[in-house]
């Protein structure tokens, strides 16, 4: 049963302990948990470990919890457009877990379908298969990956009936939708709110029965990344 809440800090409430591990959907800074990673930086939380694409940018996203030292360790996949981050990892006071992008949605999506472990080429013959299972199948070496299940799932949606069931906008959707159910609870956070009965059945990304928790997070502002121009033509 979804239950929805007025705003994010009581969404959570209840949920939050030091040294927990949070999924976290989104990718750079589209489809990011605005509300709920602010919430989570208010709480005062500390020791996470954060399962993400990435961290963000510098006090944007997870970058927020870099900034305030909450985050521990990093399961990320990509992470070159956050200073901070770099900083932190560099001077050891950040740990990290690289993680192949695809791999990194597999093991989130693992986790949700209750597979504690699966093999993939990819990585095979670099850091990222050192301390792992290697297995042949067909005359290729493969790498054990484990499934990643968290404490917490913390993902964005753009509508939402009442009951929880889920849709994303476009690549919105990236990580948001392994995310969602890799964590033992799942709190969305989304931009519309609609009566049961509004979204089109076969529409559904995420049904209701992984989203615990709901909240409605708009208006939001629609940062860009990277804002890129050139001058326009004389006519």
């Amino acid at each position: 049963m979804t239950t929805i809440y007025s705003d994010a800090a009581s969404a959570l409430d209840g949920l939050l302990f030091d040294g927990m591990t949070i999924c976290s959907g989104g990718f750079g800074l589209c489809g990011l948990p605005e509300r709920l990673i602010d919430a989570i930086q208010a709480s005062g939380v500390k020791n996470l470990t954060c399962v993400s694409n990435n961290a963000g940018i510098d006090n944007e996203g997870l970058g927020k919890l870099l900034r305030s030292r909450q985050i521990r360790k990093m399961i990320s996949s990509y992470v070159g457009e956050n200073k901070e981050f770099e900083r932190q990892y560099l001077a050891g006071e950040l740990e990290v877990e690289f993680c192949p992008q695809g791999t990194l949605a597999e093991r989130c999506r693992a986790g949700g379908a209750g597979i504690p472990g699966f093999y993939t080429r990819t990585g095979v013959g670099t850091l990222v298969a050192e301390g792992k299972e290697h297995k042949e199948f067909d005359g290729e070496t493969y790498i054990l990956e484990r499934g990643i299940r968290a404490d917490l799932s913390i993902i964005k949606g753009w509508k939402a009936d009442e009951s929880g069931n889920l849709v994303f906008r476009k690549t919105a959707r990236n990580f948001n939708q392994p995310m969602a159910t890799a964590g033992k609870i799942c709190v969305a956070e989304v931009e519309e709110i609609v009566p049961v009965g509004s979204l089109d059945p076969d529409c559904i990304h995420v049904p209701s029965i992984f989203v615990k928790r709901l909240v409605l997070g708009a208006p939001y502002d629609k940062k860009i990344e990277f804002r890129t121009t050139r001058q326009r033509e004389a006519t």
